[in-house]
């Protein structure tokens, strides 16, 4: 999301902002700015990579890179027909008025952290 900021692309796509405006309407109060942002990360850097460690064998692939991608074009599923409807995003972000590019930027992302993942995974577990 930082670099998607600093190249400028798809400016007007901002799940982080939905998610606040989501979470003020759920709690009834307003939400720090930096609270989305902490939930993502927390978000992937603990519980998703944990899932990712339990999933690991029953991903396919023989190796990390294949079995994070695989893992990453699940995430980007659950993602596009889950977590983006419920922030008022639409179906894998349709809504957001910017046609396919959320759903394309959302899948590299996930596909560049998830086969990362997946590379170190293998490495360490070797």
């Amino acid at each position: 999301m930082y670099f998607k900021s600093w190249a400028g692309l798809l400016p007007s796509f901002e799940p982080y902002e939905s998610l606040q405006t989501t979470l003020s309407h759920v709690t009834g109060t307003a939400i720090h700015p930096v609270v989305p942002w902490l939930l993502s990360f927390l978000n992937g850097s603990t519980f998703l990579s944990l899932a990712f460690g339990h999933l690991y064998r029953w991903l396919p692939g023989k190796i990390g890179a294949i079995k994070g991608m695989a893992y990453g074009v699940l995430g980007w599923a659950i993602m596009g027909t889950v977590f983006f409807p419920m922030i008022g995003l639409g179906l894998f972000a349709f809504q957001a008025g910017l046609g396919i590019l959320p759903a394309f930027f959302s899948l590299a992302m996930l596909l560049t952290y998830s086969v990362v993942l997946g590379m170190v995974y293998d490495a360490l577990n070797s």
